[in-house]
């Protein structure tokens, strides 16, 4: 990861402190601001459920809902202030480009950032920031969020270390 290496660890061991809400937590302020993954806890947490499924659909439950509450933060915040903030510290035609982002593919945008490694927590903020439909936010997130754990969920939750070691190898590029 680069520029994060130095402070990763001790925000995951922060964040591994409350147990099992740790990934509720780190995948809240993800979709707020912080550049940590869920991932980096949620995927551990699948390996350790040992194919148990109530408990994979739990942690899929918990990392999803937590991401769109999170974004609904976001959103707020980009409603609230993002726009000041652009204007002050971003060029007019970056602010005119996002504008036009967020209108031209809106849902759609959102629920790419959902679904891809995209930082989600910027899409949360330009949403608020250009006025998206909130409902049509909430659930291009929840699809979104929810098909990217929930792939994660399944794959990892059942097959364990043995589809991470396959993913992580040559077939994560397939």
């Amino acid at each position: 990861m680069g520029i994060l290496d130095s402070w990763e660890e001790p925000v995951l061991e922060w964040f591994t402190q409350f147990g099992p809400v740790s990934l509720a937590a780190l995948s809240f302020t993800e979709a707020i601001i912080q550049p940590i993954p869920p991932e980096m806890m949620f995927l551990p947490q699948l390996l350790n459920a040992e194919g148990h499924v109530l408990t994979i659909v739990r942690l899929w439950l918990s990392v999803t809902v937590a991401s769109v509450l999170g974004s609904l933060v976001g959103y707020w915040l980009g409603s609230r202030w993002g726009r000041g903030l652009l204007d002050r510290f971003a060029k007019p035609k970056h602010v005119t480009k996002l504008e036009i982002l967020t209108d031209r593919y809106g849902t759609a945008g959102v629920f790419i950032a959902a679904l891809s490694p995209i930082p989600y927590a910027v899409f949360g903020w330009v949403a608020g920031m250009g006025e998206m439909d909130r409902r049509a936010f909430i659930l291009a997130g929840l699809w979104g969020r929810g098909l990217r754990f929930g792939i994660e969920a399944i794959l990892i939750g059942l097959w364990g270390k043995q589809m991470l070691d396959f993913l992580l190898g040559w077939g994560f590029f397939i």
